[in-house]
């Protein structure tokens, strides 16, 4: 079961270097670019092919690992080959496999594959990939064999609702990409404090791994600390005095919800004064 990948980006190559690595015949790539398609190839050891007609030929799975806004075009480039028999597959997070209009005309199968993963580097992100968790759907002949596949290589998958898929996704930008923005956000404050930036790093980095190890090893509930499972309204008032108005807006957001996580930690606690504090404040 030759495996081709069209997409010679972080995905692409990573999810190549994996599945080679693990022992699965990967074709090779075709890509936009000649350089990016040669480079992949060579990573991976696999073969560059010259056109998608080719890659197609010579493939009996095709996993599509192009930007999302690609992947309608590439479908329909796709869907005038030869593909009957053939199983599909993109692997982007908030599109369902719906964006393959018409396939039961082409005679192929199809689905969508996400990995709940960063890929930050196109060269070492392969590494990890053995702990990454996937989620899928799509149409049943495409699972039936793309599933057993990932969880043979001991990637655990869930199967998820097409009409999901953008919740799901969103929910995955907020506990990453979000977080990122979150913290940034609050070096950015440190050196408005009078640190350097370097500084400011150093001396948060064991407040937000402890945080985020407690957080994995127990649950939300348990390792929330600070001045709103206190119920410590006074520090709280005092934070909304100094902050500007996008981190104030950002902080009552978050501070709403830690409220719910509280409650659920504390329930003998009454966190009414600190609603009403959010409250007044955004008025």
């Amino acid at each position: 079961m030759d495996i081709g990948i069209i997409g010679a980006g972080k995905v692409g190559c990573s999810i190549g270097k994996y599945l080679k690595e693990q022992g699965c015949p990967v074709a090779g790539y075709v890509s936009k670019t000649g350089e990016s398609v040669d480079s992949a190839a060579t990573f991976t050891g696999t073969k560059a092919f010259g056109s998608l007609e080719e890659l197609a030929a010579a493939s009996e799975v095709l996993l599509i690992t192009t930007p999302d806004d690609i992947i309608p075009s590439v479908w329909n480039c796709l869907a005038k080959q030869s593909i009957q028999g053939k199983i599909i597959c993109h692997f982007s997070g908030s599109l369902s496999s719906v964006v393959f209009s018409d396939m039961d005309k082409t005679g192929a199968s199809g689905c969508s594959i996400h990995p709940m993963y960063a890929f930050s580097n196109k060269f070492t992100s392969y590494e990890k990939l053995n702990q990454v968790f996937f989620t899928m759907e799509g149409d049943e002949k495409a699972i039936a064999v793309m599933k057993p596949l990932l969880e043979s290589l001991g990637n655990p998958v869930c199967v998820i609702a097409p009409e999901n898929k953008v919740r799901y996704h969103a929910a995955a930008a907020m506990v990453s990409n979000m977080v990122t923005g979150l913290y940034q956000m609050g070096l950015d404050m440190l050196v408005d404090c009078g640190f350097e930036t370097e500084q400011a790093r150093a001396l948060v980095e064991p407040l937000v791994r402890g945080n985020i190890e407690a957080v994995l090893s127990s649950s939300s509930e348990q390792a929330l600390t600070g001045p709103i499972e206190r119920n410590d309204v006074e520090t709280i008032r005092k934070h909304l005095q100094v902050l500007k108005s996008g981190e104030k807006q950002v902080y009552i957001n978050l501070g709403q919800r830690l409220v719910e996580l509280a409650g659920r930690k504390n329930p003998d606690r009454d966190y009414a004064a600190i609603l009403k504090c959010f409250q007044e404040v955004s008025q």
